[in-house]
C-alpha cells in the first residue's frame, strides 16, 4: 500500500542519530503490518534495517535474536544438538498466520511489537524465558522479560520512541525438554491457542505458557509436574476467565478449554520422560 502521508524516510547508521520523538515517526523493521493499512498519522519513516544488525548471534551464553531479524532467517538457524528446544523456533515460525513472502520480508521484532495476542514469535521468546533489550530515546538500555512486555491485546510496556533492539534466549532455556500445542480454525490460520511446556533435563519441574487463547502471555511454573486436578487448579489460579481473548477465531470458553486439554496433554508427555 502507498503511504501518502509520508514525506521523509530517515535511514540513520545508528539509532543514536534519532535523538528526539515526536508524533508522526514510526521505526520500519519489515513493514508488512506498516504498509498492509493506512498510516494517516505517520509523516515519516525511520529504516532499521540500515543499521545492519547481525540477524542471530549464537554463544555458550545463548541465542541472541535482532528485532530486524526476519522469521525466515530464525526459521533456517541450525542450532547446537545440545539446545533440545530449539525446534520450537520452526514451529513457531510456522504458527503465523503469513506466506513465504512474509516471512522474507517480516520480522522477529515486528511481530513482537505488533503486541498481538496470536503473536507467535511472543509465544516462542516468553516459553524460552526470553529477556528483551529496550532502547529509549532519552535513557539508557533497559531488560525486559518477554513475558512482562505485552499488557494486552495491541498493547506492550513500549514508550513513545522507545526501540526493541535484541531477544536473548538464555541457553539454559533452551537445553530444555518441550511440548508443543497449537489450534487454528484453519491449517495456515491463525492461532487460536498455542500451549507450551518445557522441562529442565533430569528434572520433573514444569513451565507452562499460555499464548493467543489469552490477551497477553501467561505462565506457570511448577516445581513438579502436577496431577490433572492440581494442573487444572494452577490454571484457574493464574487465568481468570476474564483473561481469555474471545474473538472470531474462538471464544473465551473454547480457548479455556483448550488451554486445559493441550496442558493435560503436555504434562503427560513431558512426565514420561522425566526424572521422579
Amino acid at each position: 500500500m502507498n503511504l501518502n502521508t509520508v514525506t521523509e524516510v530517515k535511514r540513520p547508521s545508528s539509532a543514536d542519530e534519532i535523538t528526539g520523538w515526536r508524533d508522526g515517526y514510526a521505526w520500519l523493521a519489515g513493514g508488512t503490518w506498516l504498509f498492509s493499512t493506512p498510516q494517516i498519522a505517520t509523516d515519516t519513516l525511520i529504516d532499521l534495517q540500515s543499521l545492519h544488525w547481525p540477524a542471530l548471534e549464537a554463544s555458550i551464553r545463548g541465542l541472541d535474536i535482532a528485532a530486524t531479524c526476519t522469521i525466515a532467517e530464525l526459521d533456517g538457524f541450525e542450532a547446537p544438538a545440545a539446545w533440545t528446544a530449539a525446534p520450537l523456533l520452526p514451529m513457531c515460525c510456522r504458527s503465523l498466520l503469513a506466506s513465504f513472502k512474509i516471512w522474507n520480508a517480516a520480522t522477529v521484532g515486528g511481530n513482537i511489537c505488533m503486541s498481538l495476542p496470536a503473536g507467535s514469535m511472543i509465544s516462542l521468546t516468553a516459553s524460552l524465558e526470553g529477556v528483551y533489550i529496550l532502547w529509549p530515546r532519552d535513557g539508557k538500555p533497559r531488560a525486559v522479560k518477554a513475558v512482562d512486555f505485552v499488557t494486552g491485546n495491541h498493547m506492550n510496556v513500549l514508550q513513545p520512541g522507545e526501540l526493541l533492539r535484541n531477544i536473548h534466549l538464555p541457553a539454559t532455556a533452551l537445553s530444555k525438554r518441550f511440548a508443543f500445542r497449537r489450534s487454528s480454525l484453519t491449517h495456515l490460520g491463525r492461532s487460536a491457542v498455542i500451549v507450551i511446556g518445557t522441562q529442565t533435563a533430569g528434572s520433573d519441574d514444569l513451565l507452562l505458557t499460555v499464548t493467543a487463547a489469552t490477551a497477553r502471555p501467561m505462565q506457570i511454573h511448577f516445581d513438579h509436574v502436577s496431577t490433572t486436578a492440581k494442573l487444572r487448579h494452577a490454571i484457574d489460579a493464574h487465568i481468570c476467565d476474564a483473561d481469555y481473548f474471545d474473538d472470531v477465531h474462538g471464544s473465551a470458553a473454547y480457548k479455556r478449554h483448550l488451554t486445559y486439554y493441550y496442558a493435560e496433554q503436555i504434562r503427560a508427555e513431558l512426565r514420561q520422560g522425566a526424572v521422579t
